[in-house]
């Protein structure tokens, strides 16, 4: 049997951020899933047995609102953590509460217990994961503001801007009917605003699947909530 990994794959923000002697303590405890579309992560009202670190995968939090399949409440990337309530030794989700693969990807897992014991431990992954905390927390209320004040248009184009940098790419599995339940509107509502989009030449739909063709105007089409929630997460985490 070959020797436990002493390196961790790059592309998560906060393992990045470690100094060697932290990635190499982490190192054996890491290993590479790949996470696939509406894969169900953390269930409601269940234990949280695994914590992930999403390479290049982007997963949801969400809300089960009446009789919807979900409102979105936050997204984690490559900026952060799935399962962060351990960090405040909370060890089950919200009743209500589940996390779901919204773009596949892959991402690095660690045991539930293992992640708590190194928090507790005070080294650097300890105040990288506070950071994340208030990076996270500053998401949520940032998009409960947005989803109150700006059009759909507006937030749709928040959402594709803020995905696109956690992807580290132009086209990435999407459809509208998706989009629609993270956002908690209508479908005919996302239709249109995707076909006013497309036709100003921003992004492109294509057999369940989006191209971002225009950045620049992409971000004219968002709301100010794009650029404040990348502010935040560019300076905490």
């Amino acid at each position: 049997m070959p020797p436990p990994s002493t390196s961790i794959p790059i592309g998560n923000r906060l393992l990045d951020s470690l100094p060697a002697a932290e990635k190499a303590d982490l190192a054996p405890h890491l290993e590479l899933e790949r996470l696939e579309l509406k894969e169900q992560l953390l269930t409601q009202g269940k234990r949280i047995y695994t914590v992930y670190f999403p390479l290049t995968a982007v997963a949801s939090l969400l809300n089960q609102v009446e009789d919807t399949e979900g409102v979105e409440i936050a997204t984690v990337g490559n900026e952060g953590l799935i399962g962060l309530s351990l960090s405040w030794g909370i060890d089950t989700l919200n009743p209500r509460e589940f996390v779901q693969c919204q773009v596949p990807g892959d991402a690095l897992a660690m045991n539930s217990d293992i992640f708590a014991s190194k928090v507790s431990e005070g080294g650097e992954l300890t105040w990288l994961v506070h950071r994340y905390t208030q990076a996270f927390v500053t998401q949520i209320s940032q998009q409960v503001a947005c989803n109150g004040l700006h059009s759909i248009e507006e937030r749709c184009s928040r959402w594709m801007l803020l995905t696109h940098d956690r992807v580290g790419s132009d086209e990435f599995p999407l459809t509208q009917e998706f989009l629609a339940q993270m956002l908690g509107v209508r479908r005919p509502s996302v239709t249109l605003v995707a076909g006013t989009l497309q036709q100003a030449g921003f992004i492109r739909f294509r057999r369940g699947r989006i191209t971002i063709t225009d950045r620049r105007g992409l971000e004219g089409a968002s709301c100010e909530c794009y650029h404040v929630l990348r502010e935040v997460f560019d300076r905490l985490v």
